[in-house]
């Protein structure tokens, strides 16, 4: 077994990471929890909430995705939201508990038509004392730069899966223009959200991969939002043949993986929590996961809800907390 340590490694090898996905369940476990709690406090989670506020119409290809206008979800197209609907939504979510707001748009990136609008609602988010986040797709460095000096905390960018299985998911923009994404949100000073979404027919390997390039980043991401694929009718992969639902003690190891590559990191449980047994969730919380995501959907997939949230805190002893109250080191 592998020593345990939370100092930051920028160049982890895939052959080393497919290895701690290969260790015995408890040892990964054990590896995990140990790197966890040299940083952070076992038994505080991060609540972040996350709203839709331009939702379907999208033009990527993704193929998960019920909000591409490729696909054919039954999801019904909105304009941008306005900034009081935005700020109303964020009030709720700071009176149910979060501390972090998060605000998606679905298209491929924003034009300079509604940066004004995403711009106003940063600062307002913000003035309500929250910490705030925006996932808006591809980004210029102009755009970037903007963003953070109206009061932009975080920026998502997820790279979805590893860059050899990529392509059989998205088509429409490649691996290096998110990479180039990532890029410009670190150039302005933002923190980084980026992880990936498994279940998609990748294989271990992939998996692997992906939590490598996160790792090996010039800076790891602030925080890793761990995705579980939920299948949208209308979607490819809904309707992909032999696609088997991911293991659930697979996704444990996921998130084991996660953490120990990121020690400093937090690893977010997001899509997918729904169809979560409050074992399972148990599991990723000692395997290292300590951010979730409130409320009742998230953008367009369901969510499990607030009164099941604070059930399954108060059987684990755990506590809701913002995230700058936590990191020990």
């Amino acid at each position: 077994m592998m020593s345990s340590n939370s100092e930051i490694c920028n160049n982890w090898k895939l052959d080393e990471v497919e290895a701690l996905f290969g260790l015995p369940f408890n040892d990964l476990l054990f590896q995990a929890q140990t790197i966890h709690r040299q940083t952070f406090d076992p038994n505080k989670v991060q609540v972040s909430t996350l709203l839709s506020i331009k939702t379907g119409g999208c033009s990527e290809d993704c193929k998960y995705c019920s909000q591409s206008a490729r696909n054919s979800a039954d999801l019904e197209r909105e304009k941008l939201a306005e900034v009081d609907e935005v700020l109303e939504a964020a009030m709720e979510a700071k009176r149910s508990g979060s501390s972090r707001f998060c605000m998606g748009a679905a298209w491929r990136n924003p034009q300079g038509k509604d940066m004004e609008r995403l711009l106003t609602m940063v600062s307002g988010v913000k003035a309500l004392g929250m910490e705030t986040c925006m996932t808006l797709g591809m980004l210029t460095q102009h755009q970037a730069d903007k963003l953070k000096k109206a009061g932009l905390d975080y920026y998502n960018h997820n790279l979805d899966t590893s860059e050899a299985y990529y392509e059989k998911v998205i088509t429409t923009r490649s691996y290096q223009d998110r990479l180039d994404t990532l890029d410009h949100v670190r150039d302005a000073g933002l923190n980084v959200c980026s992880g990936g979404i498994v279940g998609m027919g990748e294989s271990r390997q992939d998996r692997a991969g992906l939590l490598a390039t996160l790792a090996n980043l010039p800076k790891q991401p602030d925080s890793v939002p761990i995705n579980r694929l939920v299948r949208v009718a209308g979607t490819p992969l809904d309707e992909m043949e032999g696609l088997e639902e991911l293991d659930p003690l697979e996704f444990v190891r996921t998130i084991a993986v996660a953490r120990i590559l990121m020690p400093k990191s937090w690893v977010r449980l997001s899509a997918g929590r729904e169809s979560m047994s409050d074992e399972l969730q148990a599991l990723c919380f000692a395997a290292g996961a300590n951010s979730i995501f409130s409320g009742e959907q998230l953008l367009t997939t369901p969510n499990a809800g607030e009164k099941s949230d604070a059930s399954l805190f108060a059987k684990l002893g755990l506590e809701a907390t913002a995230g700058d109250n936590v990191v020990l080191g």
